[in-house]
């Protein structure tokens, strides 16, 4: 598994707690544009999030991820099997796959090698979903001071791919025949506390660590405070998905 870009493994458990999970309205969406509930493939798994959903869709879900640290502390319900394996070389039979999904990963990926790879292993007429997530808005005036810490702060440390997530994925060559999504979003009651522990799941926030020797989160949340008045108030925040569908 040396032939990915791994951001992740340093902190499998923290991933695991602290990333936002996907709205059940998706997968029920998805499931409705499969002619059958068999099998589904969750690529680039990661804790098993987007499996979980999937399970309750689908008779057999196999979940997989490059990372054996993430695969170790990944969870789902028993009809979910997780196996470590190259998104590009999945080791699934040809087409016995009616959905496969792809969140918050595919700009990892050696795209033209994974298409070929979900083209492979789809049913005809299977269904292949890539979608992610980007920056939060925040309310009250905070986000402005978000924006400066996202693009400013720890601007630099974002690896290249970085740019398909600002984009939307819009830009991608997608060689599937379109399917148009409605709007879904990711909704969650959080304080600040909750907050900081999902940017320590940042990739940037790891590298401006490790490059410069301090956290950046401390002094990010201490301009925030003010505005957020009692960290252990819980406020509502919200990600829309951005998503790539299409057919086989």
């Amino acid at each position: 598994m040396a032939n990915f870009k791994d951001h992740f493994s340093d902190a499998p458990a923290r991933y695991a707690e602290f990333r936002p999970t996907y709205p059940e309205a998706l997968f029920s969406w998805l499931a409705g544009l499969c002619e059958a509930h068999e099998a589904a493939w969750d690529c680039a798994t990661g804790s098993g999030q987007a499996a979980a959903g999937l399970a309750k869709h689908f008779k057999q879900v196999v979940a997989t991820d490059a990372s054996a640290e993430q695969v170790s502390h990944a969870g789902a319900p028993a009809n979910v099997s997780f196996r470590v394996a190259l998104a590009e070389a999945s080791g699934l039979a040809n087409k016995s796959i009616d959905l496969i999904t792809v969140a918050q990963a595919a700009h990892w990926f050696d795209l033209p090698r994974f298409f070929a790879e979900a083209q492979r292993v789809l049913k005809p007429g299977g269904v292949l979903a890539l979608w992610g997530y980007g920056r939060l808005c925040l309310p009250d005036g905070m986000d402005e001071i978000f924006q400066r810490f996202y693009e400013e702060t720890i601007g630099p440390c974002w690896p290249p791919e970085r740019k398909w997530i600002d984009d939307g994925y819009r830009s991608l060559d997608f060689p599937f025949t379109e399917i148009n999504a409605p709007a879904f979003s990711i909704n969650v009651e959080w304080n600040l506390p909750r907050l900081m522990d999902y940017l320590s799941t940042w990739s940037a926030v790891k590298r401006y660590r490790s490059d410069k020797g301090v956290d950046p989160l401390p002094a990010f949340m201490a301009e925030l405070q003010p505005l957020w008045r009692n960290p252990e108030s819980v406020l509502p925040l919200k990600w829309p998905l951005f998503l790539r569908i299409g057919r086989n």
